[in-house]
């Protein structure tokens, strides 16, 4: 439905550019200037269309996960070593937070919110095994294992 919404969208403004030719003057500034707003228009809704298309191609996404996340009953776990710790406040009625980058052995690195301050917790350049839990929308570091 999507995509035939996008398709119909994309081709309107097409038709006015038409119309501005046909029966306007594209030569003048008013009528240069509408043309590439609906040109422009006309090509964001044409990408929406193909992406939709592409989408519908391929059919459903698959999930990969990633060789240095685990779940457990306890919860997701992490492990790599720790390229950086990045602490931010928050606001008053926010939990502080730091963004930590984990990479493992084949040099890919991914990143981590975590709730509260975590610079002691997680030592940059240490390789560590860390268990995470969902609490109220936020990533909570549960458990830290040294290696």
């Amino acid at each position: 439905m999507i995509l035939v919404i996008s398709l119909i969208l994309a081709l309107i403004p097409l038709l006015g550019i038409l119309g501005i030719v046909v029966y306007g003057s594209p030569t003048t500034v008013d009528g240069l200037f509408t043309s590439l707003i609906l040109l422009a228009m006309s090509g964001i809704l044409g990408l929406n269309a193909a992406y939709e298309l592409r989408k519908r191609i391929s059919g459903p996404a698959r999930k990969q996960s990633s060789p240095a996340a685990a779940s457990t009953s306890a919860g997701l776990v992490q492990r790599g070593k720790v390229e950086s710790v990045q602490f931010f406040e928050s606001t008053v009625g926010q939990p502080n937070q730091s963004i930590v980058t984990l990479s493992d052995s084949a040099n890919s690195s991914h990143m981590l919110a975590l709730e509260g301050d975590m610079r002691n917790a997680l030592p940059v350049g240490q390789k560590v095994e860390i268990t995470l839990r969902k609490a109220s929308g936020y990533n909570v570091l549960v458990n830290v294992n040294y290696s």
